[in-house]
């Protein structure tokens, strides 16, 4: 009997926890480990708008935008 491990949930896991990390540290939040994925949590919740926001601005990365003022 053995028992079959998925490498990739456990890698995808400690690579989120290591990004969370490195967000607090650089940002000033407190690092707890039990809010990773902890939706009710404002540090984790403060992390995901983080990640949109460089996913939006990898997004918008070759777009010119047209500054026109009148």
């Amino acid at each position: 009997m053995a028992i079959e491990f998925n490498r990739d949930a456990y890698n995808k896991v400690f690579n989120d926890l290591d990004k969370y990390r490195d967000y607090c540290r650089f940002e000033g939040k407190v690092f707890d480990e039990k809010a990773l994925y902890n939706k009710e949590d404002p540090n984790w919740e403060a992390y995901q708008k983080w990640q949109g926001w460089l996913r939006a601005k990898a997004r918008n990365a070759g777009r010119k935008f047209n500054q026109r003022r009148n």
